[in-house]
């Protein structure tokens, strides 16, 4: 048996999330079936994390063990003759046996754009979320510095999320901009339920005025979810990059 590992991109709009869920269309399970077919017995494909239903992803990890003797550099050309194209595998390697997407992480780059032009971009409609109103962002990078560093960050998780500690650590919140769109980069160890979305609704609250940047402390200590923003549509959501230690960058 071989343990292989594949960099996927994929646009997440007619996906009902990563993880596998009965009749339910999901990239792990278009994956698994693809990956079968062309083996030809049962895998198991194991991902560095989950995205939610139309979270999309430029950089999300997988991997799985196969008898197959395909040469490494032939899985992509293989697996993307027969996905859909809605996903892409962008590269293939092997690794050794305990490698593990999921466990070996040590940590995650998301991004969130924003389309800030007066009327909905149509090739930016899928992934962006259209904010037309003026935004101010030097408050907004103010109030993004805050969120850097470890904290317990329940006000910036679903309600629901079941996780006990909290507790992350956030190495880079920040804005960059590009024409008309507006990226909040969240890069860090490790990512609660709905963080990065309700980082962005909180950001953008800050934006418009109804939050001050010195409230973010209060609402980080509080530990309540109601005094965060709302969660930002998951349209505008990538996972951007998983790092691994033979390869990080995650401290810039």
């Amino acid at each position: 048996m071989r343990n292989i590992k594949l960099i996927l991109a994929y646009d997440g709009t007619e996906f009902h999330g990563f993880q596998t869920q009965p009749n339910l269309r999901t990239v792990q399970g278009v994956l698994q079936q693809t990956v079968e077919d062309v083996v030809g017995h049962s895998v198991s494909i194991i991902g560095s994390g989950r995205t939610d239903a139309g979270v999309h992803a430029r950089g999300q990890v997988v991997n799985f063990a196969t008898s197959s003797r395909i040469p490494i550099e032939k899985w992509p050309i293989v697996l993307n003759t027969k996905l859909p194209d809605d996903v892409v595998v962008q590269h293939a390697e092997l690794v050794p046996d305990d490698w593990h997407a999921r466990f070996c992480a040590i940590g995650k780059e998301y991004r969130y754009r924003i389309d800030r032009s007066p009327y909905t971009d149509v090739f930016w409609r899928k992934y962006s979320h259209h904010v037309p109103y003026p935004l101010r962002l030097e408050p907004m990078r103010e109030a993004a510095g805050h969120l850097v560093g470890r904290h317990d960050f329940t006000s910036f998780c679903a309600a629901n999320t079941p996780v006990v500690d909290k507790v992350r650590h956030l190495h880079v919140v920040d804005l960059i901009e590009e024409g008309s769109l507006l990226t909040i980069v969240c890069r860090g160890e490790g990512f609660l339920y709905n963080m990065v979305r309700i980082i962005a609704g909180t950001l953008l609250d800050v934006g418009r005025g109804k939050l001050s940047p010195d409230q973010i402390p209060d609402i980080l200590a509080s530990c309540d979810r109601t005094q965060a923003g709302v969660t930002a549509p998951a349209k505008g959501l990538t996972m951007w990059k998983v790092f691994y230690a033979e390869s990080s960058g995650l401290i810039p």
